[in-house]
Parts: structure tokens; C-alpha cells; sequence
């Protein structure tokens, strides 16, 4: 059971935090709650994060202040780093904090062994988007999951009418082009700099052109950044957001400055609390908030996905900057000086007074960029010289002339400057309304309690001086108010009083000071008690925390002591066992191993079509996977498939619309390739043989151990993972096979957004659409290709264009206790897998005779088997 205090039963504003100053600006401007990373092991490494000093006091500002303070842990984490991110959950929890934001399967369920009382929510990153998946968190301990970005209000309301736990939804800021936590872009085109691992390059960003099979271009103009998602913006659709049952607002945005910060968190609480409230919010208001919202950076605001859509509209095609806000036109320049005998060119390099007419109210100081689109990479930036109302034309100073007709936009708000200054500046940054009570009888100590208005439990009072009958002037109830309730540096201010007077009292009104400060003390006290208790109750961090981490992950542990200890692995060794055995039963696995685990190793293949299978088996490959669509496409029943002896390949995504497709997939004791959490909830309900597929990221073995004993017998290695990481989780592996792509293209996007709309073609009917047909893949800036298929879900999924080719390390994987090796034919014709499949069947057999394979093969590379990700 959680020894942590109760979360409010309210509606929680989230907001994020890369450092201190951005914290106190959450908290001055009104968060619930405030999310925030703490060492190396969070998807933003490359923020200014806390160290334990700030940390600490951060935590007990936030509490004091009625707010709490969650940690994201949410990367993979390495086997190696296992001990090192326990500690850090175990010393960030004495420090202060309430909850943690985790995406690793082996941390979470590590941090449940070993650490009950933790409160944890399962971050965005898991990839969890349906009421299953959801369910399967809840019964795995989660206090919270934080779902996909891309759900619709429908299928949001949907799981929290099928599942009671708290959900955490993104309500403002930045949305990822990928689905999160599946996205290895940023991986193999900036040189291993991953996104699972907080330090993405954020590619998506960048400029690409829609290139088909011949070379042509299908890029329409404008529309140069095909990856670049506009910023999500719910302030208009919180009602919905709250009847369908959102827990947490989220608000994106911990590489962002203060201002920032502040701004949108105090535009989302009065939003939020008139909601609440049940006020209306007039015209006036909610302009008001929106213009404050777009004034900070935005690549301008959608809510395709909480609509259920995912078209053009959702796009920040032309830039992929801040757009702030559009508030004028230029109506012209006149250069400084004289221009005259100077060649046009020069005289476009002169500084110039350039008229603006607004259409919206600018303040002194605020920073104004202006652009043409004709002329859409020259523009300038300019200071508004002074305040100035809608229909207002004001002269600026710029550094040359601007041709008529640009556009002015608001792209640094002075005004958001000085409230945060202001906020930052404050001894406290956010004071907790109390109730106040006095009592002063005479002949009685003198009194006072204080009661937080926001959770009455948290009470307490301090006694004084004994009251005495008045000498002179007698006090008044007023006298009370007024010396009582100036609680002056503590973190509390006076909402309400209760003064129970005697008539005649006479008392100095320092010793009242004395009381007040004593009383708020106390109440201080009471506040950071829990917290001050978890040193004493927690497990000692070099002790216990840290022999139990280390028995799990030490290198050194010889296979045979690795035994499934714990009570639910047990319980799940007997069904595994089983399925192994049916398993090991199919004509594929009888051709090529001895026993599950005795296996001499396995070519196995994913083809698109029945030709291909055939090609693939031929050319030597023993285990033969296909997709559920291309099954589909080929007219194959579960039964079917079954008895060709194919293993179906469920997807990446499984929204509540993609169940009717996928879940006929899973049969009992057939084996089937999982790509999402619900998918082998599922596998383990129906007694399916369930393989991880990559995108369920094993990069320890605590992660391992976890899903063996929820029901997966296999996994599919992550490309990101080192040789020598593999080397030292495969022989660690239990009862569970291992297999990695050896030889194909990897993927490295999936999203909901069809990326051929780049074309600006879009028929919607991807049945019929011909665009489909074509071979298209995306040339970045560097001339690299990616390979883009869409689905007839309209989903993309983007491919490097650079295959790996790991064929060369086969014998030392094998060593390791990786026994299969995947031909990914997804972009190949029958010849050209038929030639892999061939190559890499050779090289199996030269590993199983001690022979060398052959040399990695031109215009391939070994992807991140050595170079490793950050």
C-alpha cells in the first residue's frame, strides 16, 4: 500500500519543468502538479534538470504550496544502468517526490519489487493507447498511465468507462510525428542520438522531399516539412476533455524558458478553474487567454487527434520555428539616409523605418518578426517602440527595408517577461489559502489554527500567552484580522476567519506575532511530515535497494541461477513451458532446433506475400512472419496461416478500431509477434506462443524476467542495442528466446498521419487511393533516403534507406544466446530477399562450423551494434 498522500479527487494541471526557474514559474502561475527531471535517465537529458539541493527544495516548496512534483524516468534503460536508475528513484523519493514517470518495463516492475510504496504512473513513451492496455498497467500496479497523444476524446472517455485508474492526457505543446516510444528516426540519422533515450535530434523538424520510384518529386509547395506536427491546444475543449474522464492535463514543454512556462500554466488555471467554477468565460476572456497562448512558441495550434483526425490540418508544413501570433501587416519602408546613386542591392541592406498596421494589441518591448511570403527565409525581426491597439500603425526600426504585405507576428511577449521576472522575484512563489481560527478567552491560552482550504485534513495551531482582561483599550475582532492574518515570509495567506473573542480581552500584539508564527509553523510541519518520515522508513539506498538491484543485474550471474524467484514468475513457468512445447512442435522449429533453448539458431524471414514466403523458404529461412495486413491482402485466415506454417506479425498500434482486425491473430498456443502491451495482454488471456516484437523495448534483464512472466516466450531484440549490451543481457534470457534483424531495412517511424498527404493529393479512401502504389520515400537535406509505405489505416511507417547488415556478428550472437536471425523483406522483391535470406543462411552455417561469415556487404551498415545510442 502507497504511504504517500492522496492525490486530489479534482481535475490536476500538469506542467513541466527543465530546471528551477521554470519550476517556481509553474508553481507561481498555479499547477497541480509539476513533472520535472532529475539526472541522466529522462527523455529530456538535454534540459538543465535539478540537482538534489534544488530538488529538495523544490519539492518542499510544491508542498507546502499544495502542489506535487512527479519525476520522469521515461527511457529505456540499460541492463548496466539498472542499479544506477533504482537509486536515483530511491533517493529522489526520500527527497520529496510524489510520483514517477516511467516508460521501462524492467524499471517499472522493479521499482514495484522492490520499492511497494512508490507511487508510479506509466509514461507516454510505453505506448499504451487502449482500454486493455490500460487494464494490464492497473493490474501490474500503476498508479497512473499517461496515454498516446494521438487518441480521439472518444476513445480517451472509452477507457476511462472500462478502466478505474487515473489518466494523464497531453493538453498543450509540442506533439511527436511518431507514436511515442517506437520512434528510432533521431537513432540512425543523427548519429545514435535516440529518442527513447532523451536525447533526440528531433529530425521530424527538418525539410524532406516525396520522392517515388523514378526520381520524381510529389512535394507541393510549401509543404517542405512532411514530418512537422503543429502544437496540440485544448484550451477551447477542456469541458470534453473532463467528461471523458482526463485525470491530468498535461502541458508540454521542459526544454522551455520561464516564460514560457508561467504563461500557458496561468492561461490553462483560469481556464481551468472558471470550468470548474462553472463560470462563463466571455468572448473577451477567452480571446484574451488565446492570444496569450499563442504568444508563446508555438508552430501553431491543432486538435486534429482529439477530433479522431489526422489530416493536413494538423501540419506545420511550411516551418517548423515559432509562429507566435499574427498581428499586422507591413505597409512599408523608407530607408535611413540618403539612398540616392546606391544599386538596389545596397539599398535593401539599409536600416529603414517600416510602417506596421496591427490587427492586434502590441506591447513595448515585444519582439515582432516579420516575413514575406515571396521572400520567405529573408526576414527580420523588430521591438515594438511602444503599447498599441488593434488598428493602431506604428513605426519600427529594422534592419532593412520590408516589402509590403509581409506579415508581422509576435513572437517574444515582453508583458509574459515581466510577469515571470515578477513571479521569480516573489520570497514565495505560491501561497496556500488557510482558514483561520482564534480563539481568546480570558483566563485561556491564547490560540490560533489554521486549516488548508484545499485538503482540511492538513490542520493544526499553536497556543500562547493566557489571555488577560484589557488594562486599557480592549481588543476587537478586527485587531485579530489584522495582525493574525499578516503571515508576512510563511507560505501560507488567510482565506476565511473565526474569531471567538471574550468581550474585554487586553493582549500585546507581538505575543500574538509569536502565536501566529508558531501556528504557522506548525501547520508547516504537518504539511512535509510524510515526507520527512520517508528517510527513516525507506530501504537504505547502499543496502538492501542495492543488493537486490545487483542480484538481478550483474553480468557475472551464471545462467543456472537465474531462476524465476519471484511468486508470479513461478506461477507463469509452468504455462511457458507449455507453449514452448507446442511451440517447438511446428514443422519450422523441428527443421532447425534441438529444444526450445537448445536451438542451433534460425533464419527466419518477414515477407509481404505468399511468393515471397515461398522465395524466403526456399532460399533456406525455417520461421516465415507476415503481417496482419499482408495476410489480409493475401486472403489468409488465422487457420490458414496457421497451417503454412506463417507466424503473424500484430502491429505497433492497437487502438480499441484495430482490435476487430488484430486479435483474431492470437490462437492458443500458436505462436504470434506482439507489438504493443495489449497485444500480449491478450496473447497471455487466450494461451498464444507471444514473441516481443522490438517495438516493446527488452534492453535489461529485469525486462525480460517481467514479460516472461506475463506471457511472452520470445523477443526481438531493439536495433539500438550494442553488441556488447546483447553479450551481456542474451545469457541472462531465462527461459526466453532471443532473435535481432540481421539483414533488412529498419523501421523507424509509425504515425497516424499518412505522410503521402505531403502530395497534397489526398482522396481519403486509402483503399482507392493510387499513391499507394508507388514506391515514395522521403529525401532529407543530406540526399539520405527513408522508404515511406502507407496502410490501407492511412498509418505511415518510415524505413531507413540505409540497410543493416549484421550478418558478420552472427557467431558471436549466437555465443551470446541469440538464436534468431531476421531477414526483414518488407522493401524487397523475391529475388533480392531470396539473395539475403541465402547470405544469411550462410553465414549460420559458417558460425555453426567455426568458419568466419562473410564481409558486411557494401552500402550497408552494422546500425548501432557498435556505435551504440546516447
Amino acid at each position: 500500500m502507497h504511504s504517500h498522500p492522496s492525490p486530489s479527487s479534482k481535475p490536476e494541471l500538469l506542467a513541466p519543468a527543465g530546471g528551477p526557474e521554470p519550476f517556481y514559474a509553474a508553481l507561481a502561475a498555479g499547477a497541480d502538479a509539476i513533472y520535472c527531471g532529475m539526472g541522466s535517465f529522462n527523455a529530456r537529458r538535454k534540459a538543465d534538470n535539478f540537482t538534489d539541493e534544488t530538488f529538495e527544495a523544490a519539492c518542499r516548496a510544491a508542498h507546502l504550496a499544495g502542489s506535487r512534483v512527479y519525476v520522469t524516468v521515461n527511457i529505456v534503460i540499460k541492463d548496466e544502468e539498472m542499479s544506477e536508475a533504482l537509486s536515483l528513484v530511491d533517493r529522489c523519493w526520500k527527497l520529496g517526490a510524489d510520483a514517477f514517470i516511467i516508460q521501462d518495463w524492467g524499471l517499472f516492475f522493479e521499482i514495484r519489487r522492490l520499492m511497494p510504496e512508490v507511487e508510479t504512473h506509466i509514461s507516454t513513451q510505453a505506448n499504451i493507447h487502449d482500454a486493455r492496455g490500460t487494464t494490464w498497467c492497473k493490474e501490474a500496479g500503476a498508479d497512473r498511465v499517461t496515454l498516446s497523444r494521438e487518441l480521439s476524446i472518444d476513445e480517451i472517455a472509452a477507457i476511462h468507462n472500462a478502466v478505474d485508474i487515473e489518466l494523464e492526457v497531453f493538453s498543450h505543446g509540442a506533439i511527436c510525428f511518431c507514436y511515442s516510444g517506437i520512434c528510432l528516426l533521431s537513432s540512425f540519422t543523427s548519429h545514435g542520438r535516440s529518442a527513447n533515450r532523451g536525447m533526440c535530434a528531433q529530425p521530424c523538424r527538418l525539410p524532406y522531399e516525396l520522392i517515388d520510384e523514378t526520381g520524381r518529386s510529389w512535394s507541393k509547395p510549401g509543404r517542405e516539412r512532411a514530418l512537422c506536427p503543429r502544437d496540440t491546444c485544448t484550451a477551447d475543449m477542456l469541458p470534453r476533455l473532463l467528461d471523458a474522464g482526463a485525470h491530468a492535463l498535461k502541458l508540454e514543454g521542459r526544454m522551455k524558458a520561464p516564460d514560457y512556462v508561467h504563461s500557458i500554466v496561468s492561461a490553462y488555471r483560469a481556464q481551468l478553474d472558471d470550468i470548474l467554477a462553472g463560470r462563463e468565460i466571455s468572448d473577451e476572456t477567452a480571446q484574451a487567454r488565446y492570444r496569450q497562448l499563442k504568444r508563446c512558441f508555438n508552430r501553431d495550434f491543432t486538435c486534429e487527434y482529439l477530433e479522431g483526425r489526422s489530416g493536413d490540418e494538423m501540419m506545420s508544413y511550411e516551418r517548423s520555428n515559432n509562429r507566435g501570433q499574427i498581428v499586422g501587416e507591413v505597409l512599408g519602408s523608407q530607408p535611413l539616409g540618403n539612398t540616392k546613386g546606391l544599386k538596389p542591392d545596397d539599398k535593401r541592406r539599409r536600416a529603414a523605418w517600416t510602417k506596421l498596421r496591427l490587427s492586434e494589441p502590441v506591447g513595448k518591448g515585444d519582439l515582432l518578426e516579420l516575413r514575406h511570403d515571396d521572400e520567405f527565409d529573408q526576414f527580420l525581426t523588430a521591438i515594438a517602440p511602444e503599447d498599441a491597439q488593434a488598428g493602431d500603425i506604428i513605426e519600427c526600426r529594422t534592419a532593412r527595408p520590408m516589402p509590403a504585405g509581409a506579415l508581422v507576428r509576435l513572437i517574444r511577449s515582453q508583458a509574459a517577461l515581466d510577469a515571470v521576472e515578477a513571479a521569480l522575484k516573489r520570497p514565495v512563489a505560491r501561497k496556500r489559502a488557510v482558514d483561520v481560527r482564534v480563539v481568546a478567552r480570558v483566563g485561556q491560552p491564547f490560540i490560533v489554527q489554521l486549516t488548508c482550504v484545499d485538503d482540511p485534513s492538513l490542520v493544526d495551531r499553536a497556543e500562547g500567552f493566557t489571555v488577560e482582561a484589557a488594562k486599557t483599550r480592549a481588543v476587537t475582532a478586527d485587531d485579530l484580522i489584522e495582525h493574525v492574518g499578516r503571515m508576512g515570509s510563511s507560505p501560507f495567506e488567510a482565506a476565511s476567519f473565526d474569531i471567538q473573542l471574550d468581550a474585554g480581552c487586553g493582549m500585546g500584539f507581538s505575543a500574538v506575532h509569536k502565536v501566529r508564527a508558531a501556528a504557522c509553523k506548525a501547520l508547516e510541519q504537518a504539511i512535509l511530515a510524510p515526507y520527512d518520515t520517508r528517510i527513516e522508513h525507506a530501504l537504505d539506498g547502499c543496502g538492501l535497494l542495492h543488493d537486490k538491484s545487483q542480484a538481478l543485474s550483474s553480468p557475472t550471474v551464471a545462467e543456472g541461477s537465474l531462476a524465476l524467484t519471484d511468486t508470479c514468475i513461478a506461477s507463469g513457468a509452468a504455462v511457458l513451458d507449455e507453449r514452448n512445447r507446442r511451440a517447438s512442435t511446428t514443422p519450422a522449429a523441428k527443421a532447425s532446433c534441438t529444444g526450445t533453448l537448445g536451438c542451433n539458431g534460425e533464419i527466419c524471414t518477414l515477407v509481404a506475400s505468399c511468393n515471397a514466403a515461398a522465395a524466403a523458404r526456399h532460399a533456406g529461412a525455417t520461421r516465415i512472419y507476415m503481417t496482419v495486413d499482408d495476410l489480409i491482402a493475401a486472403g489468409l485466415s488465422p487457420t490458414d496461416c496457421s497451417a503454412r506454417d506463417i507466424i503473424p506479425v500484430l502491429d505497433e498500434v492497437s487502438r480499441e478500431v484495430d482490435h476487430k482486425r488484430l486479435d483474431p491473430w492470437l490462437m492458443p498456443g500458436a505462436p504470434a509477434a506482439v507489438g504493443t502491451i495489449s497485444e500480449l495482454a491478450l496473447a497471455s488471456e487466450r494461451g498464444a506462443v507471444a514473441e516481443l516484437r522490438s517495438c516493446i523495448p527488452a534492453h535489461n534483464v529485469a525486462c525480460m524476467r517481467a514479460l516472461v512472466s506475463r506471457g511472452a516466450v520470445g523477443a526481438w531484440l531493439s536495433p539500438e542495442l550494442t553488441l556488447t549490451e546483447i553479450e551481456r543481457i542474451a545469457p541472462q534470457r531465462g527461459d526466453m528466446e532471443l532473435g535481432l534483424m540481421v539483414l533488412g531495412h529498419p523501421r523507424v517511424m509509425t504515425s497516424e498521419h499518412c505522410v503521402l498527404q505531403v502530395a497534397g493529393a489526398c482522396i481519403h479512401d486509402c483503399a482507392s487511393c493510387r499513391l499507394r502504389m508507388h514506391d515514395f520515400s522521403l529525401k532529407n537535406i543530406d540526399g539520405r533516403m527513408l522508404p515511406v509505405r502507407t496502410g490501407l489505416d492511412g498509418r505511415s511507417r518510415l524505413y531507413d534507406g540505409t540497410p543493416i547488415d549484421a550478418t558478420p556478428q552472427i557467431p558471436q550472437l549466437l555465443r551470446a544466446g541469440v538464436t534468431r536471425f531476421l531477414v526483414d523483406g518488407t522493401l524487397l522483391d523475391a529475388d533480392e530477399l531470396s539473395r539475403w535470406v541465402a547470405r544469411a543462411r550462410r553465414a549460420l552455417d559458417a558460425a555453426l562450423a567455426g568458419r568466419t561469415p562473410e564481409r558486411r556487404m557494401p552500402k550497408t551498415s552494422s546500425g548501432c551494434l557498435f556505435q551504440g545510442v546516447e
